[in-house]
């Protein structure tokens, strides 16, 4: 890592993804958390440090994850997550308490993290939770594969499917991923019982202005989409639409791509938008902003990048 580049959730991931790929010789696409748990204590990134303990099951009902140091002993620390989450999720749950380890631990002995946290608060609290996630989505799906994963390819929802299951992720973890990582003018929604949950937007859609009309607060999805059709469970492979029926300011020649994967209950829904591609509109500086970047861009930007 540069000596002047702060440590944050990227540089933190690119450091390990570095000596991973250092001992391993090649490009690391599935990371073995057990390597980088029992490799961190003794490392610059877990100075004074002994262990961490294997993942147990936590023991408190309400909490995806926990991060905790022995009261007893400086040196250790347990890792805890909850036993009922799919797979996906634990190992999501582990990455983003191995973040907490590397970033966060001087500032306290325990974390207990939910996902209600992450999402809705808007304390100091929140904000370390959004940095422990930063690094577990870098460390698990490292940008450049995946940059290269989706270069110059037709995306639609089986590819990002199966990008999920070779990154050992969730689907929704991949599409937030893919987000932030495609080229294209792309914005992610999710919908929770009818109402709209979030929505992500790629820079090249940031920089064109391509957002989604706005009806009703709390949003609801708009007519003639696939988003509200009830009829409709599955849309994989996508529906083309004129773009103007999602997003209110494209011409009415612009067509984007409309894909839905509703989960079992059909209460959460996402939908993937793809529309074509458009000159950035100069005039709107609003793309600056660095919350519209993810941490990679930022570096890029700044020209602090690691050496990967």
């Amino acid at each position: 890592m540069s000596s002047g580049a702060p440590l944050n959730g990227f540089t933190a991931a690119a450091t390990i993804l570095k000596w991973l790929r250092a001992a391993h010789g090649q490009a690391v696409v599935r990371v073995d958390l057990d390597q980088v748990r029992e490799g961190l204590p003794g490392s610059p990134l877990g100075k004074d440090v002994r262990v961490i303990k294997p993942p147990m099951p936590s023991p408190v009902e309400s909490c995806e994850g926990m991060l905790v140091r022995n009261p007893k002993d400086a040196a250790e620390w347990g890792i805890f997550v909850n036993p009922e989450a799919g797979p996906e999720r634990r190992r999501f749950t582990i990455a983003h308490e191995l973040g907490h380890f590397v970033l966060h631990r001087a500032r306290q002995g325990s974390f207990r993290c939910d996902k209600e946290s992450v999402h809705f608060g808007l304390d100091t609290a929140a904000v370390i939770e959004r940095e422990a996630d930063e690094f577990a989505s870098n460390i698990l799906m490292p940008g450049d594969v995946l940059r290269d994963a989706i270069a110059n390819r037709r995306i639609d929802l089986k590819v990002l499917s199966d990008l999920a299951k070779t990154f050992e992720v969730s689907f929704e973890a991949l599409c937030i991923r893919f987000i932030k990582y495609t080229d294209q003018r792309a914005i992610l929604l999710h919908w929770d019982n009818g109402f709209l949950k979030y929505e992500w937007r790629s820079k090249s859609a940031v920089r064109t202005r391509a957002r989604i009309r706005r009806t009703s607060d709390p949003q609801e999805p708009l007519p003639g989409t696939l988003a509200a059709d009830e009829s409709v469970a599955q849309a994989w492979d996508g529906i083309e639409l004129p773009a103007s029926t999602w997003c209110a300011e494209e011409a009415p020649y612009m067509k984007l791509r409309e894909f839905k994967h509703s989960y079992g209950a059909r209460d959460r829904v996402l939908t993937l938008l793809v529309l074509e591609g458009a000159e950035p509109r100069p005039w709107d500086q609003s793309w600056q902003d660095g919350e519209s970047f993810d941490s990679y861009d930022q570096f890029v930007s700044n020209g602090q990048l690691p050496t990967r």
